[in-house]
């Protein structure tokens, strides 16, 4: 359902979806407050067809110029995304008592890093170690194609 438009002009439109017995609001975000809200976190799930089927993974990452960089050995799943592939992000931060939170979509391409400046660069940045354990010395830099998200208000 969506609100009707106002004597002013359109309004934002505002959906609601059951959930239980409650009912969700939603509204979709700007490209602007899906970035803000990516440079807010550092954990996400990374989705693509990998070899073996649909995969969907948790990353940790970073913005670092006009990519999003994580990093992985080159023995796990993730070593598939070093060859260009067309992946999907997800980032968000749901509050399930409040039914409130928001999430972001980010749709792109996915490769290895290979430029020697961008690299010697990533190395020296802080933010760019993984949660993960092991040798992670694959840069994998995801170039946004399209980006989308919604926040969610409990009624």
């Amino acid at each position: 359902m969506t609100t009707p438009e106002t004597p002013g002009g359109p309004q934002t439109p505002k959906t609601t979806h059951p959930h239980g017995s409650r009912l969700v609001n939603y509204d979709d975000l700007t490209v602007a407050e899906c970035q803000e809200l990516l440079d807010s976190r550092d954990v996400g799930r990374i989705g693509w067809n990998a070899a073996s089927g649909p995969m969907v993974l948790p990353i940790s990452y970073m913005a670092v110029n006009d990519l999003l960089v994580f990093r992985t050995s080159p023995f796990g799943l993730l070593s598939e995304l070093v060859r260009p592939t067309q992946v999907v992000l997800e980032v968000d931060d749901l509050d399930l008592a409040r039914h409130t939170g928001w999430s972001v979509v980010v749709r792109g391409r996915a490769q290895a890093i290979a430029s020697t400046s961008l690299l010697n660069h990533l190395w020296l940045i802080r933010g760019t170690q993984p949660w993960a354990a092991g040798m992670r010395v694959i840069f994998i830099g995801i170039t946004v194609e399209r980006i989308t998200g919604r926040s969610f208000d409990g009624l």
